[in-house]
């Protein structure tokens, strides 16, 4: 068995963070649900922006669409919207045969929108309408003015992933936000079986932030023990946080407080775990994978973590053990001046920075192929 699969055996879900044509007009990804057990796939600006411009499959439709007097942003919408089509076609026997806990395929709406709630709401449901298929997730940033757009999005009955989940309030905000959706509708004698969310929490990147902020700390103090201390702490506060957002994941939607929705027939919001590839070389590569291994859980892992994880990943519950410990850490970091809640929003402000970087960064690519082929 593919270690990847062994993930199912302990109640985590593997999905693929990554789309691009060739993945889906090769085979790959039948090979890769088939064989690993990919049971989902996300994607975001970034993702696609590498996938669009690092690759000729896109240029005849490109060209064709250039030619029909498209823009760069209606291309790409173009573009974007067959691949999260094709992927949902290819994922729907994985969600009819998990009874649509996986199966799942996301796209995002435009990263300017981040602080726009109204606007959100818009292009969630022109993307939701326009896609048309049940096993469609659309990502919406957790920012203050997402959580609102997440709220009215899940009372409209529309699937949400919530993207760019750094602290345990992000959490909280996003969570709450879609119960109060789901009450919505069962307020208004809405159904609410068949509404889909899961929140994605980012994980690597708070290690690389917070080992700098440890690193500066260091090359400051002049205590041996103090050093030390700090040494230890290193590479520990992702995991962490996620432990201590998994055990807030599970009385939230595993407790009493979700017994009244579920027995209406809601879905859980599952608990994601993104950005799962190591940046730090001298931590292995597959730390975020084999340390989060829960059930109820989703690891979203990109093609260099796939690989690891298949050579020499071990798969067994790690997620539910060592809470006094991960509180711990936080409690020494903020010890030592680190306070892990507020880092994670400078962490969340610089990720709404890089997708809006990575899709100008595309739309302006696709504009000058486009005044090529129509010059």
């Amino acid at each position: 068995m593919s270690r990847l699969k062994q993930l199912h055996k302990f109640g985590q879900s593997p999905w693929y963070d990554n789309i691009e044509r060739g993945l889906l007009v090769s085979g790959r990804l039948q090979e890769m649900i088939n064989e690993d057990g990919i049971s989902g796939i996300t994607s975001n600006p970034t993702i696609f922006e590498k996938a669009i411009n690092g690759s000729k499959n896109y240029d005849a439709d490109i060209e064709s669409l250039s030619k029909k007097g498209m823009d760069a942003g209606k291309i790409y919408d173009e573009l974007t919207t067959w691949d999260i089509e094709r992927a949902a076609d290819i994922l729907l026997p994985v969600y009819r045969t998990s009874d649509h806990v996986d199966g799942f395929v996301s796209i995002e709406v435009s990263p300017h929108l981040a602080h726009d709630a109204e606007a959100t709401i818009a292009e969630a449901k022109r993307i939701y309408t326009r896609i048309s298929r049940a096993n469609v997730l659309i990502k919406v940033p957790a920012t203050k003015e997402g959580a609102e757009a997440v709220r009215r999005l899940t009372a409209a009955g529309i699937n949400v992933n919530v993207t760019l989940i750094f602290s345990l309030s992000h959490y909280n905000e996003i969570s709450q936000a879609y119960l109060r959706g789901l009450e919505d509708r069962v307020g208004k004698g809405l159904p609410v079986k068949n509404i889909h969310s899961v929140a994605s929490f980012f994980v690597s990147r708070i290690d690389t932030y917070v080992d700098r902020m440890l690193n500066d700390l260091m090359l400051k103090e002049r205590d041996e023990a103090r050093i030390r201390e700090m040494q230890g702490l290193a590479g520990r506060a992702a995991v962490a946080q996620a432990k201590i957002i998994n055990d807030t994941y599970r009385r939230t939607f595993y407790g009493p407080q979700f017994l009244d929705l579920k027995s209406k027939g809601a879905s859980i919001q599952r608990l994601l775990f993104g950005s799962t590839s190591t940046k730090n070389p001298s931590y292995s590569d597959v730390k975020y994978v084999e340390e989060l291994v829960g059930e109820g859980t989703i690891n979203t892992l990109p093609q260099a973590t796939v690989d690891a994880f298949r050579d020499h990943g071990v798969a067994k519950p790690a997620l539910s053990e060592g809470l006094a410990e991960a509180t711990e850490v936080m409690a020494k970091l903020q010890a030592n001046g680190i306070v892990v809640e507020e880092v994670c929003q400078t962490i969340q402000d610089d990720g709404v920075a890089a997708f809006v970087s990575s899709y100008d960064k595309l739309l302006k690519s696709l504009e000058k192929k486009r005044s090529q082929f129509v010059s």
